[in-house]
């Protein structure tokens, strides 16, 4: 019962990290029906920025901070840029493009900073704190839990409770209506763009300092986890692609704990299949109007 314990608050714990990336690839998906293949790459150039600025000025907050603004950032470029001058009409070419910009960002990653594995400064201890002969959450989950617990608890009141979010969700569903009302669509769906990288940059920056470190390639494996728990839920939902994040990292932590670590991702794999041949839009995702 104790290894139970443990093993599901430690999933959780990594399930949180997942459902924050995740999150990422739901804004981008309900503001423009584009999977972003790049988030990956995008949240592992933000955090060696947070690693430039931790090393530079020793604060591990200025570099959280930095993670969060450049994310915001390099999204609105990436959506100004690249994404706005594709043609939508052919789907597979977001996927190009995301795919190259992925080479791109690991080519230069490489270039400036090596392909060698960093260490990067925690805020907290990661000696998990006992109730009785349990060990459960450390001071780090903690502040995991919280990261992901404001970023989820500000994204719902941004759509459901400002005139911003009402704009954003009004752009992503009825584009043509929005711009009749007045709405500045291109500009709404820069910032879906916008909020999804800093969103994965934070997501980054949690996750890649409990790994072996930081180097170009640390956040691939992340991405697809976040993947996808994001496709579990529903690609429209954020609520279910929390809860896909969570679903997929008790999984792995329960795979790894009680067989082995080598196969966690292959039972990630098995429950992705059952998902998409049981409900392939996902299990919180809505029932979709039917077009005549």
């Amino acid at each position: 019962m104790d290894r139970f314990l443990f093993l599901t608050v430690d999933g959780l714990a990594r399930g949180a990290v997942f459902a924050a990336f995740a999150l990422a690839l739901v804004l981008i998906w309900r503001g423009t029906r584009v999977i972003n293949f790049a988030q990956g790459a995008m949240a592992a150039a933000t955090t060696y920025i947070a690693y430039s600025v931790t090393s530079a000025t020793g604060s591990y907050w200025y570099g959280l901070l930095a993670a969060i603004v450049s994310g915001f950032v390099l999204g609105a470029l990436v959506e100004r840029v690249l994404i706005r001058r594709l043609d939508h009409s052919r789907p597979l070419a977001a996927v190009i493009v995301a795919l190259g910009l992925v080479m791109v960002i690991h080519a230069v990653l490489g270039m400036i900073y090596g392909n060698d594995f960093r260490p990067m400064q925690l805020p907290f201890s990661r000696d998990p704190l006992r109730v009785g002969n349990v060990p459960l959450l450390s001071p780090y989950d903690v502040f995991v839990f919280a990261a992901v617990g404001v970023v989820v608890i500000g994204l719902a009141l941004l759509f459901t409770r400002t005139d911003l979010g009402l704009r954003m969700r009004a752009s992503a569903f009825a584009p043509d209506v929005s711009r009749l009302l007045g709405v500045k669509v291109s500009s709404m769906l820069t910032l879906g763009w916008a909020l999804a990288g800093a969103v994965g940059g934070l997501a980054a920056l949690l996750v890649v300092p409990t790994e072996l470190g930081l180097n170009p390639h640390a956040v691939d494996l992340v991405f697809i986890f976040a993947f996808t728990a994001a496709v579990i839920g529903g690609l429209d939902s954020p609520v279910g692609a929390v809860l896909g994040g969570l679903a997929t990292g008790v999984l792995l932590s329960f795979v790894s704990g009680y067989l082995s670590g080598s196969i966690a991702p292959i039972a990630v794999l098995l429950m992705l299949l059952a998902v998409l041949l049981l409900r392939p839009q996902g299990i919180f995702s809505g029932v979709a109007a039917r077009q005549v």
